[in-house]
């Protein structure tokens, strides 16, 4: 039963991506495989970590970083492809969740060009230092299924999906252990990809087929609170994930000026 549900899901998001251009409200999804909205809707967060809608708002979302560097379409044309009737709300909801505005990102090819390069030239680099104390830290271990040369940018996120900038980030030499302290008390979901040293900077601005890892389950920080190791592993994209929405060239320019002004988080 459990395994049917999961394949009835997955038809659900092979529909979606098939029919992203066309009206998608939740009793139509639902209905493609007969479901009440509300049983459809707790099946899919289960499996997808988010709602249906909101997973449809990102892929359109993802389909507007698409247009915006392989079309000459003007950003209100963008924006109305993607069902937003408004500029400012299409340009407000953009800007949150990459963490650039859409003429931003449009320009920000030749940018993610140097930043990869720069960031080759540092080589090796220490990763956080480790504390002692262990509370209020969330740590653990990445390893990745297929291996790569390049780095891994990893966060702590507010919601099961890479969007907005991470309430705690950093990137990492290699795989291997990472470590957030001082993590305040809140609710975060640990994400991560891979650049490999070979990708262009449109691979950079539109991650389709990055490695990554996500935690769907929460982790729970809580005053002075010690959070168990974590094992994460990166993987190939599967058709349950979410799109990759925040900018990794902005990732990368934080993490820039983070060491050459010697702060380290």
């Amino acid at each position: 039963m459990v395994t049917d549900q999961l394949t009835e899901i997955d038809e659900v998001i092979a529909y979606i991506h098939k029919h992203l251009d066309d009206p998608l409200p939740l009793s139509r999804l639902a209905g493609h495989i007969s479901y009440s909205p509300y049983h459809f809707t707790r099946l899919f967060k289960e499996r997808v970590g988010l709602p249906p809608l909101y997973y449809v708002s990102s892929l359109r979302l993802q389909k507007a970083k698409d247009l915006l560097l392989h079309t000459n379409m003007s950003i209100r044309d963008i924006g109305l492809e993607i069902g937003q009737q408004s500029l400012g709300t299409f340009t407000t909801r953009f800007t949150e969740r990459v963490g650039v505005s859409p003429s931003q990102f449009r320009n920000s090819r030749l940018q993610a060009d140097d930043q990869f390069r720069a960031l080759r030239k540092l080589g090796d680099w220490e990763p956080e230092q480790r504390y002692l104390n262990h509370l209020n830290t969330v740590r653990g271990t990445i390893c990745a299924e297929i291996p790569f040369d390049g780095v891994i940018l990893i966060g702590l996120f507010a919601k099961p999906i890479p969007e907005g900038l991470p309430l705690y980030g950093t990137l990492l030499p290699s795989v291997g252990d990472f470590c957030f302290t001082g993590v305040r008390p809140g609710t975060y979901y640990l994400m991560a990809t891979s650049l490999s040293w070979g990708m262009q900077a449109m691979d950079i601005l539109l991650p389709h087929a990055t490695l990554r890892t996500r935690t769907k389950e929460p982790i729970v920080v809580g005053p002075g609170s010690y959070i168990p190791h974590l094992q994460v592993t990166l993987y190939p994209p599967r058709a349950d994930d979410p799109p990759i929405l925040i900018s990794l060239s902005l990732l990368m320019n934080n993490f820039m000026n983070r060491m050459t002004s010697g702060v380290t988080r």
